[in-house]
């Protein structure tokens, strides 16, 4: 891909993350997580509405135009963006005071899931292994832990025919698939068809495009590659002046254009070439990729 990306928002964020795309309403959800804000981006009027959550924020989905489920440090939240009020749906780790939410999105039939990861680390190698869980909020608000023995959880995305889920544990150099039931929301017979090498970053946030291409944001890999499941090999790359790339999604009318997060954590003030760490960019792709589901909770 030989297009630039553009700058949308020129954000400081600390560890911007999650962007999600509402089709409906045409904007833009991305979060800073250890800033313990929810950005909501209007490309048509160029704004940047921000909401103070008060604890980490890991991920967010639609639930309507007035309201989004939110996955924080304290577990799971509706928030209303009128009254920017939390109200609090369940806290499946509130036995693990050391753990917080991280990355998340809703499947295809609006189930909601979201991992979790140790509360004081950004997503680094030096996190600790194994004590961590991916989760499912169900439309009822029951929530199921779904995959156990988890370090860092990131990335997740849905084949075109919704009969697999990739998923990322940034901590292992792979994407893991599973077979997955679209009317159960169960997953099992795990296994890993890319496998990223050497020379790479740690994998990060995750989408998949109309032909079935992942895209993989890296961290401290300077780029989002794009990989064939079914081959296991790369196809391309995007690379951006900015070490740690956090997550990617499909926006705009059509869905064609690729929005990426990005993190400014460790770059230092000297650093002039990763001047826009933190900020979001947008680049067009020359192919449409899947909507961001909406939470039927």
């Amino acid at each position: 891909m030989k297009r630039k990306p553009e700058l949308v928002v020129n954000a400081q964020a600390i560890l911007g993350e999650g962007p999600t795309w509402d089709s409906k309403d045409g904007l833009l959800y991305w979060i800073d997580i250890s800033g313990r804000k929810l950005h909501i981006h209007d490309p048509k009027a160029r704004t940047n509405r921000q909401v103070d959550l008060g604890q980490f924020i890991g991920s967010a989905a639609v639930k309507s135009t007035r309201e989004l489920v939110v996955a924080l440090e304290k577990g799971f939240f509706f928030l209303d963006l009128g009254s920017e009020k939390l109200t609090a749906i369940v806290d499946p780790e509130a036995h693990i005071p050391g753990n917080r939410f991280n990355d998340g999105k809703c499947d295809p039939r609006g189930r909601f899931w979201s991992g979790t990861q140790p509360s004081d680390g950004t997503g680094g190698a030096t996190e600790q292994r194994g004590g961590s869980a991916l989760y499912r909020l169900d439309k009822d608000h029951t929530v199921k832990k779904m995959v156990n023995g988890v370090s860092i959880s990131n990335g997740i995305a849905w084949s075109l025919d919704n009969t697999v889920m990739y998923y990322i544990d940034s901590r292992v150099p792979a994407v893991a698939a599973y077979d997955f039931d679209l009317e159960t929301g169960d997953i099992r017979n795990r296994r890993y068809p890319i496998e990223i090498p050497p020379g790479h970053g740690s994998p990060d946030g995750m989408t998949i495009d109309e032909e079935g291409m992942l895209y993989v944001a890296e961290w401290d890999g300077y780029q989002v590659s794009k990989w064939d499941p079914r081959s296991g090999k790369q196809v391309d790359s995007i690379s951006f002046p900015i070490a740690k790339i956090t997550s990617c999604c499909f926006g705009g009318p059509k869905l064609d254009q690729l929005y990426v997060t990005t993190a400014r954590v460790g770059v230092k003030p000297a650093d002039t070439a990763q001047g826009d760490a933190g900020s979001v960019f947008c680049i067009d792709v020359g192919v449409s990729g899947a909507e961001s589901y909406r939470y039927a909770g």
